[in-house]
Parts: C-alpha cells; sequence; structure tokens
C-alpha cells in the first residue's frame, strides 16, 4: 500500500510537468506564430539597439542551423524521430526520479516542454520558427532561437547545475 504523503508527492512531480509544458508549450506556439503572422521571413524589429532583435527565420536544421542542408530524405524524418527518442528517454527517466526532487521534476520538464514545442513545429511546418536574435553591433552574433530552446537550455542548465552541486557534496563528505 502507497502511503497518501507518497502519493501527494507522486501527484506535484506530475502537475509539475502539467503546469511547465502547458505554459511553455503555448508560451511556444503563441509566440511562433505571432512572428509568422506579423514578419516576412528574415525582417527584423530592433529591440535593443545594437544588441536584440526580433527576426524571423525559419530553421530547417537542429541548433545552430546544423544540418540544414543535408539532403531532405535524411532530414526530415531524422529531426522527427531524435526528437521523439530523446523525448521517449526523457519521459523514461522522469518517471524514475525519486518523487520528492522538485528540482530535476522541473528541469527534466523543461526540457519535455520544449523538445514538445520545437516537435510540434517539425511536424506542422517542416522546421522549426526561431526569432529570438541577440548580437553585439551585429560583430558578435548568437543564432536566433525560440522559446522552446531557451527552455531546454534552461532545463539541461539545472541538470548539469544540480549534478555539479550532487558530485561537489558527495566529494566533501568523504573528504571529510
Amino acid at each position: 500500500m502507497v502511503s497518501s504523503s507518497k502519493k501527494q508527492s507522486i501527484q506535484w512531480k506530475y502537475r509539475i510537468l502539467g503546469l511547465i509544458a502547458l505554459s511553455i508549450i503555448f508560451l511556444d506556439q503563441l509566440t511562433k506564430h505571432w512572428v509568422q503572422d506579423q514578419f516576412k521571413l528574415g525582417e527584423t524589429l530592433p529591440v535593443l539597439l545594437n544588441f536584440f532583435n526580433f527576426t524571423y527565420v525559419q530553421n530547417q536544421g537542429a541548433a545552430f542551423g546544423l544540418f540544414a542542408q543535408s539532403d531532405p530524405r535524411f532530414r526530415v524524418p531524422f529531426f522527427i524521430l531524435i526528437p521523439l527518442f530523446a523525448l521517449s528517454t526523457i519521459i523514461y527517466v522522469f518517471r524514475k526520479i525519486p518523487d520528492s526532487d522538485i528540482k530535476l521534476s522541473i528541469a527534466l520538464s523543461l526540457v519535455i516542454s520544449g523538445a514538445i514545442g520545437n516537435l510540434i513545429d517539425r511536424l506542422r511546418l517542416g522546421y522549426v520558427v526561431d526569432f529570438l536574435d541577440f548580437h553585439w553591433y551585429w560583430v558578435y552574433h548568437f543564432p536566433a532561437f525560440n522559446v522552446a530552446d531557451s527552455a531546454i537550455c534552461v532545463g539541461v542548465s539545472l541538470i548539469l547545475l544540480d549534478l555539479f552541486l550532487k558530485e561537489k557534496s558527495l566529494s566533501e563528505r568523504k573528504g571529510a
């Protein structure tokens, strides 16, 4: 028999996933639709001069346009199957994490949400809509990205930070 506190913590883990997933996917798709409605492909709207623009980009590839020039017969199935495999793996890991590990629940929820947001674009459009365009006087330019990409990066960063802190704590206990 599962205790009531264990049931409640299980519910919280999945509530976190649901809340984050719905929020991130909704915001991601809303902003992408807004960009597609308001901008022509390649059009730029300066927000912070010499630092940040909204620029409508269609990313055929992976992060930073990786594999964008690949043959579509390879690229299209690859960028649908790989995210599905990654999502399956991440969801499997999510189900196995301790019910009380809220930090990891949040981090994995962000990664799952971002992956779903970009997968929706690939299935719907065949590419990912990017529009957040950071640069420094056009000398240093970061590739355009979107809300889903941001969620993935924040989630992965939280996972790495958590691993680093756990490793540091473990090594301190061993050295003490």
